[in-house]
This record gives C-alpha cells, sequence and structure tokens, in this order.
C-alpha cells in the first residue's frame, strides 16, 4: 500500500434515522431550531451551513442527545473530510479487517476505515454502541486535527487539571493540547470531566474549536 496523506474529500452522506453527525449542505438559511439556548449556538450552526455536520432534520439538532463512539468517529472523519482518495490499495479495506466489533454493513464502518487509515489511532476492540466519553472524543479529534494539518510538535507548559488524576494516562498529551489549542477549557472548579458522556452539541462546539484553531495555523482546514 503506497499511504501518501489524505487529501480533503466529501464523506459519503448516510441516513438521516441513523443520528450521523456529518453530511450534505443544507440551505444556508435554514438554521436549527432546536439550539436556541444552547452555548455556542452559532457554532453549531456555522457548521451546519458548511455542511459539516446534520441533525436529524434540516431544522432539529436534538443537542442534549448524547453521542455514541460510532457517532463520534463519524462526526470527527466527517468534520475533518477523511477519505481515503490520496491513498493506494490493492484492495479496498474493510472495518472488520481492523476493529473487531465493527460490521462492514454498519452505516458508521466508512468513518472507521477513513480515521484509522488517516492516522487516528482507535483501538481494534472498540465497542461503536458505547456512550462517547469528552476524554476519548477529544484523543480522538486531535490525532484527527495534528495529521491532516501535519502540525509540529509543541512544548507547552501543562495545565493544572484539577481531576488529572481521572484522566486515562495515555490521552494526558492530548488532553493538555486540546486545552492550548482551545478545543476545550476547563470547569470553574478546574476540572476537565474526562469521564463525562458528551452531548451533540458539546462534540458541535470541540469540532468547531478543532476546525478554527487548524484554520488558524495551516491552510489545510476544510472548506465548504
Amino acid at each position: 500500500m503506497n499511504f501518501k496523506k489524505s487529501a480533503f474529500a466529501a464523506v459519503t452522506s448516510v441516513s438521516l434515522l441513523t443520528f450521523s453527525l456529518a453530511g450534505p449542505i443544507f440551505a444556508a438559511d435554514s438554521s436549527f431550531k432546536d439550539i436556541n439556548n444552547v452555548t455556542g449556538k452559532d457554532k453549531i450552526n456555522s457548521l451546519k451551513e458548511q455542511g459539516l455536520i446534520k441533525g436529524i432534520s434540516d431544522t432539529q439538532f436534538l443537542p442534549g442527545s448524547k453521542v455514541t463512539t460510532a457517532q463520534g468517529v463519524q462526526f470527527i472523519a466527517g468534520g475533518l473530510q477523511l477519505s481515503l482518495a490520496a491513498i493506494d490499495f490493492n484492495k479496498a479495506p474493510l472495518a472488520s479487517g481492523t476493529f473487531s466489533k465493527v460490521k462492514d454493513n454498519a452505516w458508521y464502518a466508512e468513518a472507521f476505515v477513513n480515521a484509522h487509515y488517516n492516522g487516528i489511532e482507535i483501538a481494534a476492540d472498540i465497542d461503536p454502541s458505547k456512550p462517547m466519553t469528552k476524554e476519548l472524543f477529544t484523543n480522538l479529534l486531535v490525532q484527527g486535527i495534528e495529521k491532516v494539518g501535519n502540525l509540529p510538535m509543541i512544548n507547552i507548559v501543562p495545565a493544572d487539571i484539577a481531576d488529572a488524576d481521572a484522566l486515562e494516562p495515555s490521552f494526558q498529551g492530548s488532553i493538555q493540547r486540546s486545552l492550548k489549542y482551545n478545543i476545550n477549557t476547563l470547569d470553574a472548579n478546574g476540572k476537565f470531566n474526562p469521564k463525562k458522556e458528551i452531548t451533540r452539541a458539546e462534540a458541535a462546539v470541540m469540532l468547531y474549536n478543532a476546525l478554527d484553531y487548524l484554520k488558524s495555523k495551516t491552510n489545510t482546514a476544510p472548506q465548504s
């Protein structure tokens, strides 16, 4: 296999009933009607207008709904517009060849394949049906923008995270960098809340912040 850095290409859209978080462009004058009281609503609508997220309908986003691991990976692959367009294979890869719990005919299978072959490290035995935690989503998202933007390794003064003992040790670096990249912020008590199951609204805001940082540092951020 000749592995080249992936060029950006549109991700195949999936059925609205799957609650996929990436998909086709909606009309620019149509915004989600159920996020008026949601923090970051302008960011969510901006992503919608760029065709990087969608709801269960053109006007309904379900911002408080919890994100499954399958949806989270789809969210990242779609938001970063990951594809296999610039990767040469003798035979098209199947999700089941890498992930023991991802069926090849699942609506999210392509997202897992695209993420994996674009350098995002996802556990081979990951369960797509489980809720996505804040720390896992952060880890995968940070990997994604660093791979996409070919971002250099940076030396940072680690933030003092009040609940650092609750972090998955292998995620500590990406979580610290997410704070530096302004993808995340600590709460009023200085906590990251790593085990919290994220909502669609929270995931969308994190994606927007990640793309905003990527755009500020590179010329490779996805374009609508």
